[in-house]
């Protein structure tokens, strides 16, 4: 894989004599405080600034303080006119701009296009402090601001977005986020390279048009460079989808937006070339036409080493919300407050999942002694510490320095996942350094109990028993969540995640560490409804064997197509994008979008909530599966309703909580002109 320049051997800007903020400032009297008369780079995100390297917003600060930049930061700003984003005066360099933690969509809205009571990144969680689309109308109001200011995209909705993508809130393909914005640049993934490299040069004088030789950026250019040859992807009738190899510089051309927007096979094709060209071992860079300019991405960046994760999350944060909330409560600084992130990425490539399109598949681990020593600054200087650190992982639990066995292979490798259909043989999938890890976070003094809250990916956990039962032992409170999300294998097969049999494997082993260690602990396993590829009757037989296993969902978890994940292309498409994508030999793929049947879906992961009986039993009628219908433990619904229930219509029919709406929506639009959903 290409060698990068360690990211911080760049020399210093001028301004790093100013030191280190306290926090990095949202007003003028913190700048003056200071000593600054100006910011270098300004930050504008739809979360509140908690100073904690896991929130987006905050490590991407530091990090440019460190690299001796002033740094000032807007957060959650009033969108309604530009006043807000000149609080902090104009930027030196550019905008930084990101939507938060979360796709703004995904934060605001359920998987039912219903919108959210409250918001987690907010103070007192309260609703509404952000817009539809943040990205975008953060970006045209520093505009209004500053109109020649140079804007920076960034974040995971940026990151998403990067290309022509589906919008499952307005039912359409969008153009890439960096177009609508109007913004200069766009940095994706995870990208501290790329936003290092781009300040120091735009520091220097560059412009952002002339970057295009940055990795991890996207760029909107007359046309492609002249020194590129091009392998097409876009011609849908060929068989050829741009993996032909070619010497020198190649770019691979993905359908246009223009394109794609009208033809969704065409979509579905675009969408496997692009997660085909995702490995930074191997891609190349991709043009898409978009009217009468050509959006330019450069490969992805290359991984962190270790010494940089090190280097990064060791940066001097405050851990703590910024001054100005006061005593108010922010949920997901409660969640994290007292957790630690070991690693980033995941190569399990699960359609559904946006970690693999944003982190990357290439696992990126810090040191020991970096997590340790973050363990004791926790301990030491977060209130309320009692002991207890809540959870020690990262997207992925155990797959803390798991990589392949041979680099070169690893460079050259184009799989959409490294353990789907099966664990590849040239994974190392040892868990003996987590092992270790875990050992040692438990011997730090002060520290009562380590916490694995994270995502543990069974199918690698049956490798290491021995894992399991440090797990169990010595990590798990009561219960664990895993997630192995149907028992069916067609959805499962679109999913990209191991059968059934897997879990099964898992929890023998986990059941007799439970034992073995004198714990009654228990496993809650988590489904989704309405995958692409789930029929009526997988629902059905998911919901008996719940009912056979004896477990009871409380909440369940509906198919929500984020921007550019391959379930989504299938959802968008009725396209297989994880098989051959050409015109008139495509696989089909089966797709639930009505909101009746997606209810359906929904229901069967109820199908002990009395409400969910009259759906269901018209729903086996017309299954042919009245059989299922009575009073026996073999029933999966009884013939008899409890007096008061099975009125609302069951899932997803109830008009909002228990509170109702919140009475508000984000441009102002009364709820009574909200658009209808189809169903």
């Amino acid at each position: 894989m290409q060698q990068a320049k360690p990211l911080f051997s760049y020399r210093k800007f001028w301004a790093h004599r100013f030191g280190t903020a306290p926090f990095l400032p949202m007003s003028r009297a913190e700048m003056d405080a200071l000593g600054w008369d100006s910011c270098d780079v300004i930050l504008i995100t739809g979360d509140a600034y908690i100073d904690h390297p896991s929130f987006g917003m905050a490590l991407v600060g530091r990090l440019l303080e460190a690299q001796g930049f002033r740094v000032g930061l807007i957060a959650q700003p009033d969108w309604r006119d530009a006043s807000a984003f000149k609080a902090l005066g104009k930027p030196n360099l550019y905008f930084g701009v990101t939507g938060g933690n979360m796709d703004s969509m995904v934060n605001r809205y359920t998987s039912d296009r219903r919108l959210r009571h409250n918001d987690s990144y907010t103070p007192d969680g309260e609703g509404g402090k952000r817009p539809d689309r943040a990205v975008l109308v953060y970006s045209q109001r520093a505009r209004e601001a500053y109109k020649d200011v140079p804007i920076v995209l960034g974040g995971i909705e940026s990151s998403l977005r990067r290309i022509a993508h589906y919008d499952y809130w307005s039912d359409k393909v969008r153009r890439s986020v960096l177009i609508d914005a109007k913004a200069d640049i766009l940095l994706y993934g995870n990208a501290e390279r790329a936003l290092v490299e781009v300040t120091h040069r735009l520091a220097k004088g560059a412009a952002c048009a002339e970057l295009d030789d940055v990795r991890g950026v996207a760029l909107v250019k007359d046309a492609a460079p002249e020194d590129y040859t091009i392998a097409h992807a876009d011609d849908v009738e060929s068989a050829d989808e741009g993996a032909r190899q070619m010497g020198g510089k190649t770019a691979v051309r993905l359908p246009s937006f223009e394109t794609v927007e009208k033809d969704s096979e065409a979509y579905a094709r675009a969408s496997r070339v692009l997660h085909r060209e995702s490995n930074p071992g191997n891609a190349r860079a991709l043009v898409q036409r978009h009217g009468d300019k050509e959006l330019w991405l450069t490969p992805p960046p290359i991984p962190l080493t270790t010494a940089e994760m090190d280097g990064v999350y060791g940066l001097p944060f405050a851990r703590a919300p910024h001054p100005s909330y006061g005593e108010a409560k922010i949920p997901a600084w409660d969640m994290i407050r007292f957790s630690v992130t070991i690693m980033r990425g995941c190569f399990g490539g699960c359609t559904f999942c946006s970690i693999t399109e944003h982190e990357g598949r290439i696992i990126q681990s810090r040191s020991q002694d970096s997590i340790l020593k973050e363990i004791a600054e926790v301990r030491d200087k977060t209130p309320g510490f009692t002991g207890v650190i809540s959870d020690i992982g990262g997207p992925t639990a155990n797959m803390y320095r798991m990589a392949c066995k041979d680099p070169k292979i690893e460079a050259a490798c184009r799989r959409l996942s490294c353990v789907y259909p099966d664990i590849c043989p040239n994974m190392n999938t040892s868990h003996d350094a987590l092992i270790e890890l875990y050992r040692k976070a438990r011997a730090v003094p002060g520290v009562k109990k380590v916490m694995v809250a994270s995502g543990v990916r069974y199918d690698l956990a049956v490798k290491s028993p021995a894992y399991v039962r440090e797990l169990v032992a010595h990590h798990v409170g009561g219960y664990l969540k895993i997630a192995p999300e149907h028992t069916e294998d067609g959805p499962l097969s679109k999913m990209m995640k191991p059968g059934i049999g897997a879990y099964d494997r898992f929890k023998q082993l986990f059941d007799k560490a439970a034992k073995d260690a004198g714990k009654e602990y228990f496993l809650i396993p988590y489904f989704i409804a309405a995958h692409p590829g789930t029929t009526d009757e997988d629902m059905m037989h998911l919901a008996i064997w719940l009912k056979k296993n004896k477990y009871r969902a409380d909440q369940v978890q509906t198919f929500l197509p984020s921007p550019m994940a391959l379930a989504t292309a299938m959802y968008h498409s009725g396209v297989n994008p994880l098989r051959g994508v050409r015109r008139g030999a495509s696989e089909r793929v089966a797709t639930v979008k009505g909101l009746k049947q997606r209810r359906l879906h929904k229901a069967f992961l109820r199908y002990h909530d009395p409400e969910n009986w009259p759906l269901l039993r018209e729903a086996l009628k017309n299954m042919g599966r009245a059989d299922l219908i009575g009073p026996g433990k073999h029933h999966l619904v009884p013939n008899w309703q409890p007096a008061g229930t099975g009125a609302s219509g069951g899932e997803g029919k109830r008009l909002g909580r228990k509170h109702g709406y919140q009475k508000f929506t984000t441009k102002g639009v009364p709820l009574s002109r909200m658009p209808k959903v189809k169903g």
